[in-house]
């Protein structure tokens, strides 16, 4: 039963909130060292206590002892009796003893620009945009899109294979899909390996396609992958496409620019094919939920004009543009969802 004194002092202002969220930098650049020394990859590997980890992470056991109790506090690791061990999220994304092991998209999300992005916020929220010089992000051929190739293919690797799934691949016919922004490549690599019969042009700046060829190389899918380099705003894509894959790639800008662009894609596609978007797709309220929520503030620091869009906002986009219907698609465990626009 709860008093009215219990209730009182839950109600009571605190400050908590605000010092955790001042000091959340210390958060990650608690995780980015633990991933630097190999901390996770130590613990999988059977060290346990202190003493253990920091010798195998040739650190000094008291500074072991302190990071990995950070770890604990954050969520990282578990400590019982003195010993540490991992999560399952640990295990499954930052020991580099598992395939799927994400620890490498570090270095993009460190990215110097990304962080000088964020150091002056009240700037990009006064402007309505990027505060840093010229666009940002979406600057032609920046060179950050080659780190984000090389350091996100294995985070794209799971919803790469669910959309593959979601879209039937392996029981399609002979297709031929247009990836715009391919990066990576992957998830036009990976509808190359669920369909023998599948064409993949991969559109980017040249500098990334090298990536995205070497990832097809290793995929064994690169006698059907195609570069097409340049912008997608002024090459010509050519057409009867049956998919154009639109991976993280509509946010960087302005519903008006989308729409320009989607009528190009409109155009690309044959009779009843479908454009593929997955993105960072908030509710409607736009505050919820979190991690798709707060992507419209990386947008507003990082580019001139980009957001996180509601799906209404997606399906007037892909009306305005000529697509018949649009679905919402779910892709758990991934935080961002899939739309499929029907032409």
């Amino acid at each position: 039963m709860t008093t009215n004194e219990d209730a009182s002092q839950q109600q009571q202002p605190s400050p908590i909130l605000f010092f955790a969220t001042i000091n959340a930098f210390h958060s990650s650049e608690v995780l980015k060292a633990a991933i630097e020394l190999a901390v996770f990859t130590a613990s999988d590997e059977g060290a346990a206590t202190a003493q253990e980890i920091a010798r195998q992470c040739e650190t000094s056991e008291r500074g072991m002892r302190t990071l990995c109790e950070f770890l604990v506090t954050i969520g990282f690791l578990i400590k019982t009796e003195g010993r540490y061990s991992l999560t399952r999220d640990s295990t499954v994304f930052l020991s580099k003893r598992s395939p799927a092991y994400i620890g490498g998209a570090m270095t993009f999300l460190f990215n110097p620009m990304m962080i000088e992005a964020f150091r002056n916020v009240a700037a990009a929220v006064r402007k309505g945009g990027t505060a840093l010089d010229g666009t940002g992000s979406i600057e032609p051929e920046n060179p950050v899109w080659v780190e984000f190739a090389h350091a996100m293919a294995p985070l794209m690797t799971m919803p790469a294979e669910l959309i593959a799934k979601l879209l039937n691949a392996d029981a399609a016919p002979e297709w031929k899909v247009l990836d715009i922004a391919a990066g990576h490549g992957m998830f036009g690599i990976t509808i190359a390996r669920h369909n023998p019969n599948a064409q993949i042009v991969a559109l980017d700046w040249p500098n990334v396609l090298s990536v995205a060829r070497e990832n097809a190389e290793r995929a064994g899918v690169a006698d059907r992958i195609s570069p097409l380099p340049g912008s997608a705003f002024e090459v010509d894509f050519g057409s009867d496409y049956d998919l154009v894959l639109l991976t993280n790639f509509l946010h960087h800008f302005d519903s008006q620019t989308c729409e320009k662009l989607l009528r190009k894609v409109h155009s690309a596609l044959k009779p009843g094919g479908r454009a593929v978007t997955f993105d960072f797709v908030p509710n409607e309220d736009r505050v919820s939920p979190p991690q798709a929520a707060t992507f419209s503030m990386i947008m507003l620091v990082t580019t001139p004009t980009g957001d996180a869009y509601p799906f209404s906002e997606f399906e007037r986009m892909f009306r305005n543009a000529g697509f018949v219907s649009s679905e919402l698609h779910p892709l758990p465990p991934s935080f961002e969802n899939v739309v499929i626009s029907r032409k």
